[in-house]
C-alpha cells in the first residue's frame, strides 16, 4: 500500500493510546496451566521440524537469550529448562481460536472508555480525547488529588533521567498546573489507561503495556519502547527527539522497498534525518503523496484516525509449505483449499450468529515461484470474487480463483510451479439488519413438522420488507417413501393488520405431484419465483442480495385483500411476487431440486427460438451488382 500523507485536522490534537500485550499467546497459556507462571516459557508452531518454530517467548526465556527466531531445538540449547507449548491444530495447521477469544476479553474491557480499534489479536487502539476532555473539566477546580501508583511509573520522554527521583519528577509533570493544555490532556489520557490496564489485569491475569501520544503512529512506537506491563507518554515537546534516533526500518511502510530505497538514495537511517530535505525534493523524488506522508512522519505529524471497530475485518485462513513442502499439482492445492476453506467457513458461520453481519468478499492469495522462465520477479496475483456462504461453494469459488491466477502466472508458457503459501480471506462485512432471518429456520422447521396441520406464524424480513412463508407439501408419485416435495412460497405482507386469514399453513395434498409453475406469478418468462433450495443443502444466502454480481430486481405488487393461491394451479388477482430477471439465476440452485422439476424448469428458462422464415427476395436482388 502506498503511503499517503493527510493534513492534520485543526481541531485540538487528540489523546490517542495504543495498548499491546506482553507475550500474549504465552499469557494465555500460562492462565489455561498457572504452573507455567514465572518459568521460561515459549509458544511453538505446530510443525515438529527441529522443534518447532517460535512464535512468542516469555520475559522469563529472554533473559536466558531465546530469542522468536530460533527453532524449538536451538531454544533448549540455550535454555534447558525452557517449557515449549505446541499451538493447538486443526485440519494440519496451527489454529489460533483460543488467542482471538481471549484478545476479544481484553477488547471488551479496553472498549469501556474511549473509541476502540481492534488492529489484531494484541493489540488495539483507543481514543481517548472525550474521556480525557472530561477529566480535566473535572479536575480543574480542585486539581489532582491522588495519582494511582501505576501513573507514577509512567515514562515521560523528555524529562530528565534521575532515577533516584524520578516518581516525584513524573508526579510533578502529571500535576502541573501551569503545564499547556495538551499536555493536560496527556496527563489525563495516562490516568485512564493505567486505569484500563488495572481493570484488564484483574479480570483476565493478563498484562499489556502502552503508549499515550497525540496520533496512533506515535503511541504505536512508545508502547514498545517499555516493557512488560509498563506505560510510555509522548509530549510534542519531546517528539523531535524521539524520532532522531528511530530506525528507519521500524517505522511502519518504511521496512521494505521504500525503506531501502531511502537508506541507498538517500543516504537515511534514522526517521529524524529526513528532516534535512523539503517537501518539494521528497515529492519530486517518491510523487506527491509518498513524499508528502515522509516529510509527515519526520515531524511526527499522522492524521489517522481510530476507527471504532471492536470485530476484525476480516477473516483469513492461511498456511505456509516451505521447501520441499511446496505444493505442485493442482491436487494437493485443492486439497489444501479445502481444508482452508472448512476453517474460514466455520469462522464466518460463526461471526454470523455471533455479530449478526455477512462478509461481501472472498479473496485468494498466494506465493509462488516457477521454473523455465527468465521473470523470477513476477508475484503470483491475487484475485477476488463475491462470497457466497456454505463450505461447498467457497471451496468451489477459490479454486476457480485459484485456477485463474495459476493461468495469469505462467502465461504464455506452461513452466512448471511451486506453491509456498496459500490463504482465503472474507472481507467487506455487512451488519444484517434487524429482523432479518434465514430461510434455512423455516425449512428446517417444515421438516421436522412435516406430519403437523400447522406451524406457529413467523415472518421474514429482508432490507425491511415482511415476507410471509408457506410451505405446501405433496407426496413423490410411483414410491413408497412417506419423503414429500417441499415448495416455499414468498409473499409480501404489505398489512398485516388487515388480513384475518391465517398464515404459514402447511397444506397436505395427496392427489398429484405438484408443479413448479403453480407458483409463477407471472406468464413473463423472465420473471417469477425460481429459488427452492433444499432442506440439507440450503446455506445462508442473504449475501447474494448485497453482491452486485447477482443482484436481483425485485418488484413487489400489492395484495390488500391478502388472497391466498387458488387450487387450479392459478395465482389469485393482484397477488404479490418476488420477480427477477432468468439470466441472474444460479443454475446449480437447479441441479439441488427434484429431477422432475429441474426438467421442468430447464424447459422454461430455454429461450424462445424465432421460426425461421423464408427470406424475401425483390426484383432489385436480381439487378444485383454482386449477383452473377
Amino acid at each position: 500500500m502506498i503511503p499517503i500523507g493527510r493534513p492534520e485536522s485543526h481541531r485540538e490534537k487528540r489523546v490517542i493510546a495504543h495498548i499491546d500485550m506482553d507475550c500474549f499467546y504465552v499469557q494465555v497459556e500460562q492462565r489455561k496451566n498457572p504452573k507455567l507462571r514465572g518459568l521460561p516459557t515459549a509458544v511453538v508452531q505446530y510443525n515438529s521440524w527441529k522443534g518447532g518454530g517460535l512464535i512468542a517467548v516469555g520475559y522469563e526465556a529472554r533473559t536466558f537469550g531465546v530469542k522468536r527466531s530460533m527453532r524449538g531445538d536451538e531454544a533448549k540449547k540455550v535454555c534447558p529448562d525452557i517449557h515449549l507449548i505446541q499451538v493447538p491444530t486443526a485440519r494440519g495447521k496451527a489454529n489460533l481460536n483460543l488467542y482471538r477469544d481471549a484478545g476479544s476479553e481484553v477488547v471488551s474491557i479496553l472498549a469501556a472508555e474511549g473509541r476502540c480499534e481492534r488492529a489484531s489479536i494484541d493489540e488495539v487502539y483507543l481514543d481517548l480525547t472525550d474521556a480525557a476532555e472530561r477529566m480535566l473539566s473535572e479536575m480543574s477546580s480542585v486539581g489532582i488529588q491522588e495519582i494511582d501508583e501505576q501513573v507514577i511509573k509512567s515514562h515521560i520522554l523528555g524529562l530528565p533521567k534521575n532515577a533516584d527521583e524520578m516518581d516525584k519528577i513524573v508526579k510533578d509533570w502529571i500535576c502541573k498546573t501551569d503545564a499547556d493544555h495538551q499536555d493536560k490532556l496527556l496527563a489525563c489520557g495516562a490516568i485512564i489507561v493505567a486505569r484500563l490496564r488495572m481493570n484488564v489485569l484483574k479480570e483476565t491475569t493478563f498484562t499489556c503495556s502502552a503508549g499515550i501520544a497525540h496520533n496512533k503512529m506515535l503511541a504505536k512506537l512508545a508502547s514498545a519502547m517499555h516493557k512488560p506491563a509498563q506505560q510510555t507518554i509522548v509530549p510534542s515537546s519531546s517528539i523531535k527527539e524521539l524520532l532522531a534516533s528511530f530506525p528507519i526500518k521500524k517505522m511502519k511502510q518504511l521496512g521494505g522497498k521504500l525503506g531501502v530505497s531511502l537508506e541507498r538514495e538517500l543516504g537515511i537511517s534514522f526517521v529524524g534525518d529526513l528532516l534535512q530535505y523539503s517537501k518539494e525534493k521528497l515529492q519530486d523524488r517518491y510523487n506527491i503523496n509518498t513524499g508528502t506522508w515522509l516529510w509527515n512522519i519526520a515531524r511526527g505529524i499522522n492524521a489517522e484516525e481510530v476507527q471504532g471497530r471492536l470485530l476484525p475485518k476480516s477473516h483469513g485462513c492461511g498456511k505456509t509449505f516451505a521447501g520441499s513442502q511446496a505444493l505442485k499439482t493442482a491436487a494437493t492445492v485443492e486439497h489444501w483449499l479445502n481444508e482452508l476453506c472448512e476453517e474460514l467457513n466455520e469462522r464466518i458461520q460463526a461471526d454470523l450468529e455471533k455479530n449478526k453481519r455477512v462478509a461481501k468478499t472472498l479473496t485468494l492469495h498466494a506465493t509462488a515461484f516457477k521454473s523455465n522462465n527468465g521473470d523470477f520477479q513476477k508475484k503470483f496475483p491475487s484475485k477476488s470474487c463475491p462470497l457466497r456462504y456454505g463450505a461447498a461453494k467457497i471451496k468451489e469459488d477459490a479454486f476457480k480463483l485459484f485456477d485463474f491466477s495459476l493461468k495469469e502466472f505462467i502465461s504464455p508458457q506452461g513452466a512448471a510451479w511451486g506453491v509456498t503459501s496459500l490463504s482465503v480471506t472474507a472481507s467487506k462485512f455487512l451488519a444484517i439488519p434487524s429482523g432479518t432471518s434465514s430461510i434455512l429456520r423455516f425449512l428446517s422447521e417444515n421438516h421436522s413438522k412435516q406430519q403437523s396441520s400447522s406451524v406457529d406464524s413467523d415472518e421474514l424480513s429482508i432490507y425491511g420488507t415482511d415476507l410471509e412463508i408457506v410451505y405446501e407439501t405433496s407426496p413423490k408419485k410411483k414410491t413408497n417413501s412417506s419423503i414429500h416435495e417441499e415448495s416455499v412460497i414468498c409473499r409480501s405482507i404489505s398489512a398485516p393488520t388487515k388480513c384475518n386469514k391465517k398464515s404459514n399453513k402447511i397444506k397436505q395434498k395427496n392427489k398429484e405431484a405438484c408443479s413448479i409453475f403453480k407458483y409463477f406469478h407471472s406468464n413473463d418468462a423472465s420473471s417469477s419465483i425460481l429459488n427452492e433450495p433444499s432442506v440439507n443443502e440450503v446455506v445462508e444466502n442473504y449475501t447474494s442480495s448485497c453482491q452486485p454480481e447477482n443482484e436481483c430486481s425485485v418488484e413487489l405488487i400489492e395484495d390488500p385483500d391478502c388472497n391466498e393461491i387458488t387450487s387450479n394451479n392459478q395465482p389469485a388477482n393482484k397477488t404479490e411476487s418476488w420477480k427477477y430477471n432468468a439470466d441472474n439465476i444460479d443454475l446449480t440452485v437447479i441441479d439441488e431440486l427434484p429431477l422432475e422439476i429441474q426438467n421442468e424448469l430447464k424447459e422454461w428458462l430455454r429461450p424462445y427460438k424465432q421460426a425461421k422464415m423464408a427470406k424475401k427476395y425483390s426484383i432489385a436482388d436480381y439487378f444485383s451488382p454482386s449477383k452473377k
